[in-house]
């Protein structure tokens, strides 16, 4: 099998011949300490024979922001929300937020999805790995109602405070990436992974009933123009999720994953609760990898492999991403194991 047919195999719940490796990200101090002058974490799925190249909506290039402060990290991105780059990729919204009032929600104009980057770069990675899965990295309405009210903080008390208007701030986020991945699809994008963060490892931040009646909706809306425009979807988010979890898999969802490693979320336990339903991805412990040894990763990745890849469709991976506090020695051994191991 070549990596595309190993992943649409083991999404579609048939055999495949090893299990696949994939990560939604990989940062590029590690990149670059494997493969030294790499452009970016394709080049060391390319290098490492990994399963799966990806494209992040969220990440951009110095010429796709309008920068405030270069020297500051401060710049302006698609949704014209202010971000601050940290010492990691990943930015992070910092207020003045962008939509404060209901005023400025009628004002807003959001991005077009025709315009995006992203439509490019998808067509490239297709070209230049037929063989691998395309994937993209995305979201739904959650992460831009975050960005366009400059933190997560503001949001919650929309939920709170004034529930219409933080619902209308999450559907110009999911209109967007609704119409953005059916045109990424049509170019090549084989795989969509919804990025919002729900939970934190005590349980969602926000209510079930709360979550079904403001926030799944959108995510069913943008679920739904993925499968229509016939691609894979595979939802991530960070914590215990098993209290909106029957609401997350009733979408249609492919997968879940990359899933973190905490009490309650144990792979072999979620394939068990939707039987023949979905694939699991994840869920080698991020802080392990970047604190353990390399006989601690590898015995961690062969019970990984024996637990969960054995009993049901699973994609290896990290709990969430590679950061850049992984030690590249360590995930090295996990992908080393996991290519070796094979399927009973």
């Amino acid at each position: 099998m070549n990596s595309r047919e190993r992943v649409f195999a083991t999404l579609n719940h048939q055999p495949a011949d090893r299990v696949p490796i994939a990560e939604m990200w990989i940062d590029q101090k590690v990149v670059r300490a494997i493969v030294p002058g790499a452009r970016d974490s394709n080049d060391l799925v390319e290098h490492l024979g990994l399963d799966m190249v990806t494209v992040a909506t969220m990440m951009y290039d110095d010429d796709e922001v309008e920068w405030v402060d270069r020297a500051q990290g401060l710049f302006r991105d698609k949704w014209g929300a202010l971000q601050h780059l940290t010492h990691e990729a990943i930015p992070v919204p910092v207020p003045p937020a962008r939509i404060e009032t209901p005023a400025d929600l009628a004002r807003y104009r959001p991005p077009d999805p025709t315009q995006s980057p992203v439509l490019e770069k998808v067509r490239r990675l297709k070209a230049r790995f037929p063989d691998k899965a395309v994937a993209v990295v995305g979201e739904s309405g959650w992460a831009p109602a975050v960005f366009l009210r400059g933190g997560i903080e503001h949001l919650f008390l929309d939920l709170a405070e004034r529930p219409q208007f933080a619902n209308d701030l999450m559907g110009i986020g999911a209109a967007y990436y609704a119409e953005l991945f059916r045109r990424a699809i049509a170019v090549g994008a084989e795989v969509i992974f919804l990025g919002d963060d729900y939970s934190d490892n005590r349980g969602p931040m926000m209510s079930p009933q709360m979550f079904e009646e403001l926030i799944l909706p959108h995510d069913a809306a943008v679920v739904a123009a993925i499968k229509k425009a016939g691609a894979y979807c595979i939802k991530h988010t960070d914590g215990d999720i098993r209290k909106i979890m029957d609401q997350l898999v009733g979408t249609g969802l492919d997968a879940l994953g990359p899933l973190q490693d905490v009490p309650g979320m144990e792979l072999d336990k979620i394939l068990q609760r939707y039987p023949g339903r979905i694939t699991v991805m994840g869920n080698l412990s991020v802080d392990l990898l970047a604190r353990g040894t390399v006989a601690e990763v590898v015995a961690a990745t062969q019970r990984l492999l024996r637990e969960v890849s054995a009993k049901g469709p699973h994609i290896l991976s990290s709990g969430n991403t590679i950061a850049s506090c992984v030690r590249p020695e360590n995930y090295l051994a996990m992908v080393t194991v996991a290519k070796k191991w094979r399927l009973p």
